[in-house]
């Protein structure tokens, strides 16, 4: 058969040229937009193209997005019983693993640590996938000097709930690390690899869940667990229910619950979420006194992760844990007296009732 070249078919061998030129400037485009992108989520000190906007990312969201959409592939891995209570299983002990690490411990320091213990728990808790222990922390301390303020970068109350539960995580102005509030840990170069490098800890825990799969299912067949079926319940739909369980923090306890104590923000108990977060929901308490390394200030307050780090003050490897100041009790006895004396008041309004002494603030930390 007789070949039809491009000059037969009106087509110049410059116009050839041309075409061919731009068919292969736009994959060079493309292999460079995509070389920049995986360069952003790989290193996240990579922040000189960002401003201060408040709009969705979506170049730096993608793998954010991409963990919720893996949540899918439920629907041809099935499940089983074991990879179900892994999935429960590790949602809880990376549930302390932000709870008491990266809150209580890096955000307010209730407690101390040595160096070793600081790494490895840093480590351990950047497997939740919400980003390193400096960032983490650099983020929730600016909001407990500007909570519930126009400042605040998560708060509800000026942003609304769809803000504080996903809108900042995923906009310009959040994806810096403010070093300027946790220069006590920036020292660390231990701590600011963990930070700068964040993806690689999660991507490494995805990894090994898998492998934990594939040799269950070499081992114990009977089980009828897979790799791609633990990876989907224990890695991706573990962490996607973990990171909404903590960012309900920020959204729900500023909406929802009782003010034991009168704080300057809209903080609140919430003994519900209290269960899902390892005692996180006593909100209120935590904004009136953050410096302990108690939430539920009473024994019918439940607050898991505060049991758990007082049995490893027992062995050792946790020290100094701040108790909740006895004035702070003080306080809200007094509080909770005068509530009774006004009810009282308003069912008996003619009746005399004594007067309750003003409070005595106790002294508080962020």
């Amino acid at each position: 058969m007789k070949q039809v070249s491009s000059t037969e078919v009106g087509i110049s061998d410059k116009s050839q040229a041309v075409i061919e030129r731009g068919i292969l400037g736009y994959v060079k485009r493309f292999f460079k937009t995509a070389y920049t992108v995986i360069l952003l989520w790989v290193d996240s000190e990579r922040t000189e193209h960002l401003g201060n906007s408040t709009k969705f990312n979506f170049p730096r969201v993608i793998p954010f997005i991409a963990v919720h959409l893996m949540c899918l592939g439920v629907i041809w891995v099935g499940w089983s019983p074991f990879a179900v209570i892994f999935a429960i299983v590790f949602y809880l002990v990376r549930m302390f693993a932000i709870t008491g690490i990266y809150h209580r411990y890096f955000a307010h320091r209730t407690y101390k640590l040595n160096r070793f213990w600081q790494f490895m728990f840093a480590l351990f808790a950047a497997t939740c996938a919400q980003r390193g222990a400096l960032w983490w922390a650099a983020h929730h301390r600016h909001h407990h000097r500007y909570s519930d303020t126009e400042k605040d970068i998560h708060s509800p109350v000026h942003g609304g709930f769809w803000w504080s539960h996903m809108g900042w995580f995923t906009s310009d102005v959040s994806f810096r690390t403010p070093y300027q509030y946790i220069k006590d840990f920036a020292k660390y170069p231990e701590l600011r690899f963990l930070n700068r490098f964040d993806i690689l800890v999660p991507t490494l825990t995805g990894v090994a869940v898998f492998y934990i799969g594939k040799f269950m299912s070499w081992q114990f067949p009977a089980l009828g667990v897979t790799g791609p079926q633990l990876l989907i319940w224990g890695f991706f739909i573990s962490t996607i229910i973990l990171f909404h369980a903590t960012v309900s923090i920020n959204s729900l306890t500023h909406i929802w619950g009782r003010k034991r104590f009168e704080t300057k923000d809209e903080s609140r108990n919430n003994w519900f979420l209290s269960i899902f977060t390892l005692g996180e929901g006593w909100h209120n308490n935590h904004h009136y006194y953050p410096a302990t390394a108690r939430q539920g200030f009473y024994w019918w307050e439940f607050d898991i992760t505060y049991y758990v780090l007082k049995a490893l003050s027992w062995v050792g490897i946790v020290r100094d844990l701040r108790p909740v100041p006895e004035a702070v009790y003080v306080e809200a006895k007094i509080i909770k007296d005068k509530k009774k004396q006004q009810r009282l008041k308003k069912k008996h309004p003619k009746s005399v009732i004594p007067v309750v002494p003003a409070l005595t603030p106790a002294s508080r930390k962020n």
